[in-house]
């Protein structure tokens, strides 16, 4: 059986009227202790990690796909209604909105069962119905297996990001889907509750 790894936080994903993507992943239990990390995707479609140390780069490059990867400074928080993103090149400013109906179907499920894998991998089937673009389980094909529970999820009712200093454009859909993994992130910009847990092959350790 290969090691298991789980990471309990937040992501959010941003959608820029420029087509610049971003996913932000904020979390506040992990192996590697409290970060933030941000995949983003440019509207060439270049895939870029931003991680904020050498370990936390190389575990999510190994899971999942990019183009480049940059070790750098990454600060993030999420208090009451703001999202704050700090990340070398890339900044945003949002304010998240209204719980949407899924993230209020969600919370009725209890939180053990919500985040069990076997729970996951059997709702996965629905999950792009319920979400167009989401799954609860799969691969990136790195031979390690990804389970997303989600919990909460919240609309981002506004945003400000810029990228090397210029406005990205206004809060956009995330479209077309980010491609880093097997899964991306629901169309419409928001941020869940989430526990992530990774299985790996018997080789990882």
């Amino acid at each position: 059986m290969g090691s298991r790894w789980t990471f309990d936080g937040h992501i959010a994903g941003i959608g820029t009227a420029s087509g610049l993507r971003a996913v932000v992943g904020i979390w506040q239990d992990s192996p590697f202790g409290s970060f933030a990390d941000v995949m983003v995707q440019q509207p060439s479609g270049h895939r870029l990690l931003l991680a904020p140390t050498p370990d936390v780069a190389g575990f999510i490059s190994a899971t999942y796909n990019f183009d480049d990867v940059r070790v750098l400074d990454v600060g993030a928080s999420l208090t009451d209604q703001t999202l704050t993103v700090d990340a070398g090149p890339l900044a945003i400013r949002a304010v998240t909105g209204a719980r949407t109906l899924l993230g209020a179907a969600l919370r009725a499920v209890p939180r053990r069962l919500a985040v069990h894998p076997r729970w996951l991998a059997a709702v996965n089937p629905f999950a792009a119905l319920a979400a167009p673009g989401a799954r609860t389980y799969g691969t990136a094909g790195s031979g390690r297996a990804e389970f997303y529970g989600v919990t909460d999820l919240h609309h981002l009712a506004s945003a400000v990001v810029t990228w090397e200093g210029a406005n990205a454009g206004t809060l956009s859909p995330i479209r077309p889907a980010v491609t880093f993994g097997f899964s991306s992130v629901p169309p419409r910009p928001s941020v869940a509750r989430v526990r992530t847990t990774i299985i790996g092959a018997s080789n990882d350790e």
